[in-house]
C-alpha cells in the first residue's frame, strides 16, 4: 500500500464537508432531498479512518457531484452520534431524501467502497458521470491551496482504486515533497512502474525530488553570490548559487546563473549547467513563464 506522512486532513471543495451538529440538518438531511450525502463518522485517533477516509472521498469525488459526502468527528458531536447509533468508528450511512439508506462499519476495500458509492447513486435514481480524473483534479486543487496532507491521502486512495494512473503516482510524490516526506516521496517513486517513469507527470515530481534534496544542503545565496563576484571563473560557486537560489524560491534567477554559467562554459562538469536547466524546466509547468524564456534563451545559445 502507498503511504504519506502523517497528520489530518481537511476535505476541501464542495462535495465534501466537515459537518457539526449544528449543519447537519442542512448539510445532511435537508441536502439529501436532491443529491445522497454519504456520512462519514470518524475520529482523530482512529486508525482505521485514516484509511477509510481518504479513500471514501476520492470514491466520492469520482462520482463527479452524484453524491456528496459529510464528515462528522465523533469526539466533537457525540449526540448525533448518539442519535444515530453510532457504536463503533468508522461509521458510514447513507442519506436520501432525509432518510439513512445504507451504511457500513469498519475499514473496507477500495473496491468495496467504490460499489457502495455506486449503489448509493443508482438508489437515489442518479448516474455516476464522473471519474478518477476529476478525483485527480481535486487532489491537485488541494495540493494547491497548501494541502499536502489532503492532496496525498486523496492520491494515495486514488492508486488504492487504479496503479495504472502517471497522474496520481507524480501528485503522490509531489504531496510527500511539500510534505518534506523526501524519504518517503522518493520510495513511492521507485513504486512507480517502470512503464510510466517517462509520463510528464512523474518525471516532474522526479525533477521536483531532486532539486528539493539539493536544497537540503544549498548554501547561503548571499555568500555564493560574493564568491561569483570575487572570482567568475569559480564555475562550482556558479552552480552551487544557481542551487541556492532555487531553494530560496528563485527559480527565475537560478535560469539565469545557469544560463551565464551554460555561456561561459558549455561542457564543464559533463554539461552540468545544461543538465540543472533541464531538471528545472522538468519540474515546473511547461507554460511557466520561467520554463519557456529559458528555454529560448539556451536555443539561442545552442545555436548561435
Amino acid at each position: 500500500m502507498l503511504e504519506l506522512g502523517q497528520g489530518s486532513a481537511a476535505p476541501a471543495g464542495d462535495l465534501i464537508k466537515d459537518v457539526t451538529e449544528a449543519t447537519f440538518m442542512q448539510e445532511v438531511v435537508e441536502a439529501s432531498q436532491t443529491v445522497p450525502v454519504i456520512v462519514d463518522f470518524w475520529a482523530p485517533w482512529c486508525g482505521p479512518c485514516k484509511t477509510l477516509g481518504p479513500a471514501l472521498e476520492a470514491a466520492v469525488t469520482a462520482a463527479g457531484g452524484a453524491v456528496k459526502m459529510a464528515k462528522v468527528n465523533v469526539d466533537e458531536n457525540q449526540m448525533i452520534a448518539g442519535q444515530l447509533r453510532v457504536q463503533s468508528i468508522p461509521t458510514v450511512y447513507a442519506f436520501w431524501q432525509g432518510q439513512p439508506i445504507d451504511g457500513f462499519q469498519g475499514a473496507v476495500p477500495p473496491s468495496e467502497i467504490e460499489e457502495f458509492v455506486k449503489r448509493v447513486v443508482e438508489t437515489s435514481g442518479g448516474e455516476m458521470d464522473g471519474g478518477l480524473d476529476d478525483a485527480i483534479a481535486a487532489a491537485e486543487e488541494m495540493l494547491e491551496a497548501g494541502d499536502a496532507q489532503g492532496a496525498g491521502e486523496t492520491f494515495a486512495a486514488i492508486l488504492e482504486q487504479d496503479q495504472t494512473l502517471a497522474a496520481a503516482f507524480g501528485g503522490l510524490v509531489r504531496a510527500n515533497i511539500a510534505m518534506e516526506a523526501l524519504d518517503q516521496a522518493e520510495a513511492i517513486l521507485q513504486q512507480t512502474p517502470e512503464d510510466m517513469m517517462d509520463a510528464p507527470e512523474v518525471e516532474a515530481a522526479r525533477a521536483q525530488l531532486e532539486l528539493a534534496r539539493q536544497a537540503e544542503t544549498a548554501g547561503p545565496v548571499a555568500e555564493l553570490r560574493a564568491a561569483v563576484e570575487a572570482n567568475p571563473d569559480d564555475y562550482q560557486a556558479r552552480l552551487d548559487l544557481a542551487q541556492a537560489l532555487h531553494a530560496s524560491g528563485d527559480a527565475e534567477g537560478a535560469v539565469t546563473e545557469l544560463l551565464n554559467l551554460f555561456r561561459l562554459d558549455r561542457e564543464w562538469n559533463d554539461g552540468a549547467a545544461k543538465t540543472q536547466l533541464f531538471t528545472i524546466f522538468d519540474a515546473l509547468p511547461a507554460n511557466d513563464p520561467v520554463v519557456l524564456n529559458g528555454r529560448r534563451k539556451l536555443s539561442s545559445l545552442i545555436f548561435a
